[in-house]
């Protein structure tokens, strides 16, 4: 045998692993490196046999192969990408940086925030030929760019942004100039497509995509992920009573020249915000524009004295605690004296009065006395129970901590009784009251639809309780002093709030507060269809300034328009309570009160 045909017939090296590698494998990889271990023999053929030619195909169509299966790959890849990625997701080319939210709507699907694709300018001054044409081209193209940022973008060595928040437009403008060394890159931008409505409680988002107040920041982590799912995050809120309760509320406003006003329309059985206004309120894409404090959200972050609404606290309390009920008599005949203090009732009956009385002509006297009956102890544990004393449970991070008494002597138990004393937010005195007409369940706010996730509701008061205030709310607008807020066969409940304001160290009644607090309707079952309505006028210029004047017929309005989109029932019963009883001797005295 030859040398060659020796070398041709050796064994190949590692014969044997590769016998024992191929009975470990599957038929396609037994297959595929018996292919490679052929390719490699061939090259040892070509050179034995001098068939050099040989050996170049081989190695070729070694190459061929490689390079097909890296770029067919390639093309797999990608085509999956162009078909599959999320339309949100960065899949689609979209600039890592900019952060997808998702679309914000109210409780109906309408669109309350969206994200619009904007464009950030990018210059890089290294490839552009004439720099001062450059400056001329852009600046004619985008006038709102600012010529110092131009200048020091086009006079800089690298490249950098010049001008973020390009329309399509205005990128169409910049990028038809056909300039070298211009780019563009796409950027989520929030827009908010009903102006000023709703705007305090949607709040704002930054340009990196961060939710900064309202909304968008209190449900920050939950839109973000909703975008990237490419769904929307519902609120609570119904446009369509949210649309009511700002005009109505504005209109108040402007009637009664107030400084400012607030209106929070609930559902007292979930705790969920159907309606939530601020005035003067602001539009949100020129904020540097708004009035002295219209970006403020009143309704959680505006601290307020109430007034006589707080008269339905105390005798919750009283009741719930049986140290009265509405036959107990007070002797409002002459001032309540405490230590050199005299409490007077700004509309003196001078006699002796029932519980049920002292409310529907809203006695300081009378609540002064159940108030120091009851003691601090019971007072303070009641108004913890009602949420009173901490900030009010809603998402939004604005939501403010009361100002309350250090000292809880009789002096104070007395102010306490009828709204003075303690500074509240509205977001507070809603929420309580939903506690008092529900059945008498602490159910926290939210603006999440559905309600707040893992409630547990705590019982504050009884039942009998609950349907008992239910009964008063409703004596006081049918004979009492919230007339004005009867609003025909809704059956309307609700109590009127004044109060003068502290200036100077002193309460000034040309500095006053007016309020009134409704639920409707009232009749039904504890756990039935109801709803509260809050109407506060803040320094009315108009007088009276009570509540009964000022805020009652904000209420009357307001269920009157809103009963229809909240499925309530209108039925012919003026005169009758919560539980269907039939008020005697009706007697419109609205305004009585305070």
């Amino acid at each position: 045998m030859s040398v060659q045909d020796h070398r041709y017939h050796r064994p190949a090296p590692g014969a044997d692993f590769q016998e024992r590698l191929q009975g470990r494998l599957s038929p396609f990889w037994r297959w595929l490196t018996e292919l490679v271990w052929r390719l490699e023999h061939g090259f040892e053929r070509a050179r034995a046999d001098a068939r050099p030619e040989e050996d170049t195909r081989v190695r070729i169509f070694l190459i061929l192969i490689v390079f097909s299966c890296v770029f067919g790959g390639l093309a797999i890849g990608a085509s999956y990408k162009a078909l599959f990625a999320p339309a949100n997701g960065l899949g689609r080319g979209v600039n890592p940086n900019a952060l997808v939210r998702g679309d914000l709507t109210d409780r109906n699907g309408e669109l309350l925030a969206t994200n619009i694709v904007h464009y950030g300018l990018y210059i890089d001054p290294a490839e552009i030929w004439d720099r001062d044409l450059a400056y001329r081209q852009i600046r004619r193209a985008l006038p709102r760019i600012s010529a110092e940022r131009l200048k020091r973008v086009l006079g800089g060595d690298r490249r950098l942004i010049a001008l973020t928040g390009l329309t399509p437009q205005e990128k169409a403008a910049v990028h038809d100039l056909a300039l070298g060394g211009v780019t563009f890159e796409p950027e989520d931008r929030r827009a908010y497509p009903l102006g000023t409505s709703a705007v305090h409680l949607i709040g704002d988002a930054d340009t990196g995509g961060q939710g900064v107040s309202g909304a968008e920041l209190a449900f920050n982590d939950e839109i973000r992920a909703a975008g990237q799912r490419g769904e929307a995050f519902p609120l609570s809120i119904d446009l369509r009573v949210q649309g009511v309760l700002e005009n109505e509320l504005a209109a108040a406003a402007i009637k009664n020249q107030a400084k400012g006003a607030v209106g929070i329309v609930t559902d007292v059985q979930t705790g969920e915000v159907l309606g939530m206004a601020s005035w003067p309120t602001f539009n949100s894409a020129d904020r540097g524009a708004a009035p002295d404090g219209a970006t403020l959200n009143r309704a959680v972050s505006g601290h307020y004295e109430m007034g006589s609404v707080f008269k339905t606290f105390t005798v919750a309390a009283g009741l719930d605690t049986g140290r009265a009920d509405m036959n107990t008599l007070f002797d409002a005949s002459q001032a309540f004296q405490i230590g050199d203090r005299k409490i007077k009732d700004f509309h003196a009956q001078n006699r002796v009065m029932t519980l049920e009385e002292v409310y529907l002509h809203s006695s300081n006297i009378g609540t002064s006395q159940l108030a120091v009956q009851m003691g601090p102890n019971t007072m303070r544990d009641y108004f913890r129970r009602l949420g009173l004393l901490d900030a009010a449970k809603i998402e939004l991070k604005e939501s403010a901590k009361p100002v309350v008494p250090r000292r809880w002597d009789n002096s104070t138990l007395a102010s306490l009784s009828f709204g003075y004393g303690i500074m509240i937010t509205p977001a507070q005195m809603v929420q309580a009251m939903g506690a008092l007409t529900n059945g008498g369940r602490m159910i926290p706010l939210s603006l999440r639809k559905g309600g707040a996730r893992n409630v547990q509701p705590q019982q504050v008061v009884t039942e009998e309780t609950s349907r008992a205030i239910l009964d008063l709310l409703r004596r006081n607008v049918v004979k009492g002093s919230g007339g004005f807020a009867d609003a025909p066969g809704l059956r309307v409940g609700g109590k009127t709030g004044s109060a003068n304001k502290l200036v100077g160290g002193r309460y000034d009644p040309s500095h006053a507060l007016g309020s009134f607090a409704a639920v409707f309707p009232v009749d039904g079952p504890l756990n039935g269809k109801r709803y509260a309505i809050l109407i506060v006028m803040d320094e009315p210029g108009t007088y009276p300034k009570t509540g009964a004047y000022v805020a009652a017929p904000a209420v009357h309005n307001i269920a009157d328009r809103i009963a229809g989109f909240l499925g309530v029932e209108r039925r012919d019963d003026r005169w009758r309570t919560a539980s269907g009883e039939k008020i005697p001797q009706y007697q419109d005295v609205a305004g009585d009160g305070l």
